[in-house]
């Protein structure tokens, strides 16, 4: 076998060296494409907003009564309890629920022998108390039964209102119907971005639902987490969705 010749040998590495490199420039010139290709999208968020009518309502009333013996509390709120019902009947409210009875002791502390320092609990009486609770479709009749409950007072039942709860059952439902006018809305938004450039907007690659609220309306609180109102009766529902386009 013949020696190869050293100028032969230099000419085979650069012409090894030569094919690496163009090798290497294709791979360049591929992900750099690649990259390009990739980023020809457009990502935009898009909101729907509707306002709504809560259309259930959910209110809690309590009384209570104090007697020095279980039996007579027992007795006493078991007569409220009919005056209450009665009430909410005669007010065309049926739909209601009676909680368990909840009992209390009433202690007085007592002094022994005189000395201030010593002294012991001692059970003087027992405290009773019922909540009655409204669920119904009738959120004005319930308001206004509620604006009502002085007569039982009256009465000499201390009936003590709590702030009542305003839902919107259908939210379920409104929320899909949302997500589909959010993407309309972040096309439309992304047409206005890709238009000045002479770019055409193409397929929807991706959606990504973001924060639902229900909040008071008018109101201008927003919170990471999402917020579902109870409070007010007439509310907003908001919707937000992240939408990639292609560009063409």
């Amino acid at each position: 076998m013949e020696v190869m010749q050293k100028p032969q040998r230099l000419g085979l590495l650069a012409g090894i060296f030569l094919a690496a490199g163009l090798v290497m420039a294709s791979m360049v010139v591929t992900r750099t494409w690649l990259r390009i290709a990739e980023g020809q999208t457009v990502s935009v968020t898009g909101l729907a907003r509707r306002a709504i009518q809560s259309d259930l309502i959910v209110w809690r009333g309590t009384f209570a009564t104090e007697s020095e013996t279980l039996l007579r509390a027992q007795e006493v709120l078991k007569e409220q309890a009919g005056q209450v019902s009665a009430f909410l009947k005669a007010h065309g409210l049926t739909n209601y629920l009676m909680a368990p009875i909840g009992i209390s002791e009433i202690y007085a502390r007592q002094r022994q022998n005189d000395n201030e320092e010593a002294s012991s609990q001692k059970v003087v009486g027992y405290r009773l108390s019922q909540t009655v609770e409204v669920r119904s479709p009738e959120v004005d009749r319930v308001l206004r039964v509620m604006r009502q409950t002085s007569t039982l007072v009256e009465q000499g039942i201390a009936f003590v209102s709590a702030q009542p709860e305003f839902i919107y059952t259908r939210a379920g439902e409104a929320k899909v119907e949302m997500l589909a006018e959010a993407i309309q809305d972040a096309k439309a938004r992304a047409e206005q971005i890709v238009g000045p450039g002479g770019r055409k907007l193409g397929p929807l690659r991706s959606a990504r639902m973001g924060v639902f609220q229900i909040t008071p309306a008018y109101s201008t609180a927003t919170s990471w987490e999402g917020i579902n109102d109870t409070t007010s009766q007439e509310k907003t529902m908001s919707a937000t969705v992240t939408a990639t386009f292609s560009m063409e």
